[in-house]
């Protein structure tokens, strides 16, 4: 099959989930397109964007100034150098009447030129809501063609939702052709807001388990406990609360608590640990690569995931730091929070807390702490649901499933709707998906 994907950045570090599916879509021999803006953050890729050559098989769009004359003007050299290419599909994207800003600003002409004279795709994959409606824009005008298929993963269907409004997708769930959701919690979400329920299932964020190796968990013989949390430093990862909570126990028990991950809070989770003064118990790392964090989490014996509601209505899904600790044999604490219990099971795999609670973050950690016998049957539990539920390469042969079903249905009417999910039902990938 021939895909393209449609994402807002690549390669992104923190996006493994998204990288994982391209690598095994490649791998099972199809040719896989990206669509994005050019990101400035290449210190850092993971180590698949070279083993691919997927910047090779990545088109940008092309930067489109602030200055709006200096826009026209590039707009116009635009129209010039492509319109004998595609002249309707320039003249649509200017169509201020059908969309808006999109067309009077000229971000939509800016946005298709990396498609004219593609050849029809048999899928087209938007990762994230919003850019399932520049994925639908972009097949409206002609752009671009191909099934139509959409993943909602977090914010788009949360926060985003908040900020536009309840109707922001009404169009999209009418002209989609298929939709995915990451975890039942986003699945019920989007039914809410008014996707047919037959055109959408879940399909989780895997990670290639092994390449994350299992390793039953100890006390160290100095005594020290390693505790570790991976996130960006934004207010849904909850992390002010995890320092709090290790800050509660930092004169009762050694403790080493590493972070790793950027983002706009770092001074403000810098400050606080000083406030705290747990300045040598708590290390914020910065960015690592996926190498760098397995060794981190090789030497730590317990995981924080404190995700919580932003004040923008932003919420997690099971995010894949998560799975990739467990995996690791890593006992866990997570949070009551969007799709975080359908991975973590309490008490089996690890525990899960209310959201924003400290005392009940450092209470499970000091259980954790007194009770090392408990930490191995945790650990094995974390390694088993994530390979059954998980694993990367199942979940790509399930999209590869997916998307076959979704090429061979050739018509969005009803009577084809309703056959498309007798098929669904009747595959393995949605029922083992819904007995999880």
């Amino acid at each position: 099959m021939k895909i393209a994907f449609i994402v807002k950045y690549f390669p992104v570090l923190s996006e493994t989930f998204i990288l994982n599916q391209i690598t095994g879509l490649i791998s099972r021999g199809h040719k896989v397109d990206i669509y994005s803006y050019p990101t400035d953050d290449i210190d850092k890729v993971h180590p698949d964007v070279e083993k691919y050559d997927l910047l090779k098989h990545t088109h940008y769009y092309p930067h489109v100034p602030e200055n709006y004359l200096w826009r026209f003007i590039k707009g116009l050299e635009l129209v010039f150098r492509h319109f004998l290419k595609a002249p309707l599909v320039l003249m649509r994207s200017l169509n201020i009447f059908k969309y808006g800003k999109r067309a009077a600003s000229l971000r939509l002409l800016y946005a298709i030129v990396p498609l004219l004279n593609t050849e029809a795709y048999d899928i087209i994959h938007c990762q994230f809501g919003m850019y399932g409606i520049d994925g639908m824009i972009y097949r409206d005008i002609g752009a671009i063609k191909g099934k139509l298929i959409t993943s909602f993963r977090g914010y788009d269907i949360s926060s985003y939702v908040k900020e536009r409004g309840k109707d922001v997708y009404k169009e999209l769930f009418a002209k989609g052709d298929f939709f995915l959701a990451n975890c039942e919690f986003f699945r019920q979400r989007a039914i809410k807001l008014g996707c047919d329920e037959k055109k959408i299932v879940v399909h989780g964020s895997g990670i290639d388990c092994n390449k994350f190796t299992f390793k039953t968990r100890y006390p160290h013989p100095d005594g020290k406990i390693r505790i570790a949390t991976t996130g960006r430093l934004v207010e849904k990862k909850g992390i002010e609360y995890s320092i709090r909570a290790v800050a509660k126990l930092a004169n009762i028990h050694p403790i080493e608590y590493n972070i790793i991950g950027d983002g706009y809070l770092k001074e403000h989770l810098q400050q606080l640990i000083e406030e705290l003064s747990v300045t040598k118990q708590v290390n914020l790392l910065g960015w690592k690569n996926q190498k760098e964090i397995i060794e981190i989490l090789d030497k730590t014996h317990l995981f924080i995931a404190p995700s919580v509601t932003a004040e923008d209505g932003n919420q997690d899904a099971p995010v894949n730091t998560l799975k990739e600790a467990m995996a690791m044999g890593l006992p866990v604490i997570g949070t009551l929070h969007g799709g975080i219990p359908e991975l973590v099971k309490d008490g089996i795999s690890g525990f899960l807390v209310p959201e924003r609670d400290v005392d009940a973050i450092s209470e499970k950690l000091s259980y954790f702490i007194q009770h090392p016998e408990i930490w191995e049957k945790m650990g094995s539990s974390g390694r088993a649901y994530v390979e059954k539920h998980y694993d990367i390469n199942k979940l790509n042969d399930e999209l590869v499933e997916i998307y076959e079903l979704v090429a061979k249905n050739n018509s969005q009417q009803t009577s084809d709707r309703n056959r498309f999910a007798s098929y669904r039902n009747s595959t393995s990938w949605y029922s083992r998906i819904n007995r999880t």
